[in-house]
């Protein structure tokens, strides 16, 4: 309308914060974790020289911490951007990026004292603690409330037992949020800090694995440890309300991850097909197949990165979005398989060769459709939230 100015709405950066967040983050990645992803994927090592650096010269632990606190006071699509940007170039190294920033930090502000913050925030937001998660178990993946570990109450402490499968930053981490119950029969959850330094905390043997190999998995092994009363977040047998709202944050930022990933292999796809590679006298992108290859990995890519960012908008503690977490997730981590596959199919032999990084990447792409849930789970959880939905809106 005449006299009215239209502000154009920008989905991926919707603020000039989250532009500059995107611009710092993007530049560190291409400089920093570039040349360092080959190495560290083949040697299986996590590079804890350059994870402090995030905090101390990036200063991006802590987005979803409000300022005052020490944080950076930013929302889910910053976390969004932050790994989209960097699992462009090192997927495996965000990995533990994402189980510091979202699974424990994130998951303990929200969960958390003012008591427990005061204790843990600074350590873990200088990235002088790296801090981790502790939930899927031996015999207990997707059935979470399944869980055999236990925390009994003895006086003025809790007393754990049990084992943690397939942990995140499990080897190099300092404390943990370990959920657990407090009767062997329940079906209910708690959650606990719990320091690596405790007595009887001990890891077992790190695992070996096709993708995401610069991130350390490990075992976390629980015998007899004595855990402060007063490092219970929460309440007793009421963990599984946090429980499920982090599971929105870390699946947008898995999906993010996917998006990354995408990403990177998208330009791999163009600069090798447009401006290198020839065949027959033409460049690969005059063939048909490699315009179909290109041209649906691009599409793609933009339709699932669309779904992403607006799920993100659309999550905060107090507004549960479980159905587009689990859509964005679900898009995301098959649409990066997919378009992985295709760029190492348009490079042909190269790609098959680590070279290029399009089959590191297509690796560590595998792992986004287990983590954070399986993609069969959210498949269920998807068919659930409409059964809700539908049968309420029934006369």
């Amino acid at each position: 309308m005449k006299g009215i100015q239209e502000r154009k709405i920008d989905l991926y950066n919707p603020t000039e914060d989250h532009l500059a967040l995107r611009e710092n983050v993007s530049a560190f990645a291409k400089e920093n974790l570039d040349l360092q992803a080959k190495d560290h994927d083949d040697e299986e090592t996590f590079n804890r020289e350059l994870f402090r650096r995030l905090g101390a010269e990036l200063g991006i632990f802590g987005v979803t911490v409000p300022q005052e606190n020490g944080g950076m006071g930013l929302d889910p699509v910053a976390s969004v951007i932050i790994h989209e940007e960097f699992s462009a170039y090192d997927p495996g190294f965000t990995l533990s990026y994402l189980a510091h920033e979202v699974l424990f930090v994130n998951n303990f502000y929200h969960s958390g004292n003012p008591s427990q913050r005061a204790q843990y925030l600074p350590k873990v937001l200088s990235g002088e603690w790296i801090g981790g998660m502790g939930m899927t178990e031996p015999g207990a993946g997707t059935d979470v409330l399944g869980m055999g570990s236990v925390a009994v109450r003895k006086g003025d402490k809790y007393v754990l037992n049990g084992r943690k499968q397939f942990i995140t930053n499990g080897i190099v981490g300092q404390v943990f949020l370990i959920y657990a119950k407090t009767h062997k029969d329940s079906r209910r959850t708690t959650s606990f800090i719990v320091e690596s330094s405790y007595p009887g905390f001990s890891f077992g043997k790190k695992e070996e694995k096709m993708g995401m190999r610069s991130s350390p998995t490990t075992q976390l092994i629980f015998e007899n440890v004595e855990i402060p009363a007063e490092n219970l977040i929460g309440k007793e047998d009421g963990a599984l309300t946090h429980m499920m709202r982090n599971l929105e944050i870390e699946r947008v930022t898995l999906a993010a991850q996917s998006l990354g990933i995408a990403k990177r292999c998208i330009d791999v796809m163009c600069e090798y097909s447009i401006l290198h590679r020839e065949a027959f006298d033409k460049k690969l992108i005059e063939f048909g197949q490699v315009q179909r290859l290109l041209a649906e990995s691009y599409a793609d890519y933009q339709a699932a990165r669309a779904l992403v960012y607006d799920v993100a908008s659309q999550i905060h503690p107090e507004n549960r979005n479980s159905l587009g977490a689990a859509s964005a997730k679900l898009v995301a981590t098959q649409m990066a398989e997919r378009v992985s596959r295709n760029a190492i199919q348009v490079l042909g032999g190269y790609g098959y060769c680590r070279e290029y990084p399009v089959e590191r990447l297509h690796r560590d792409a595998i792992l986004l459709s287990i983590g954070g849930g399986t993609n069969e789970a959210m498949q269920k959880n998807i068919a659930a939230d409409l059964k809700k939905i539908y049968a309420s809106s029934t006369p």
